[in-house]
């Protein structure tokens, strides 16, 4: 299958990506089955997110598996606060260009396909380019139950400074 046929919307990990109002099957192996749409599905909140914003739960973490994933989608320009992951979080490009930047002012540029690890507790902030959408993966691990902590957010300058 086309990976922009299973891209229409995204994640980023928020509290809820742990929760979700998950209609789950569960098959005689054990195995959950999470349908489409059976997750939460949600604009980014304003106080977290810059501009328009989509996160789509793909899978909650549970009992063995102490990670989530989720597709989140950011229209161009738009972009996350400053934030920090307790056991890190790895993004993959599915469908655009994105961009991570770091408080050092360190930014990386990655494309459809490729990847990028954050490693636990890096303040960072992730997000589209001024003139592209971008799509991406996410995996996010917890840590004592806590996948993300939340920061101030990224001034008007510091995006502009980054997409220069």
């Amino acid at each position: 299958m086309p990976k922009t046929s299973i891209l229409k919307t995204t994640l980023f990990s928020l509290a809820t990506l742990t929760a979700g109002s998950a209609i789950a099957d569960s098959d005689a192996t054990g195995q959950v089955h999470y349908p489409e749409g059976s997750l939460d599905s949600f604009a980014g909140p304003a106080d977290l997110f810059t501009g328009d914003v989509q996160v789509d739960i793909v899978f909650p973490s549970n009992d063995v598996a102490h990670y989530s994933g989720a597709y989140v989608t950011f229209q161009p320009g738009a972009h996350t606060a400053w934030h920090s992951h307790p056991a890190g979080q790895h993004m993959i490009v599915t469908d655009g260009t994105a961009l991570t930047g770091t408080r050092d002012g360190k930014v990386v540029e990655f494309l459809e396909g490729e990847a990028v690890w954050c490693p636990p507790e890096l303040d960072h902030w992730h997000g589209a380019t001024p003139d592209e959408a971008v799509t991406h993966f996410v995996v996010t691990a917890a840590k004592d139950g806590e996948n993300v902590i939340w920061k101030d957010k990224l001034t008007a300058e510091e995006y502009a400074s980054a997409t220069e």
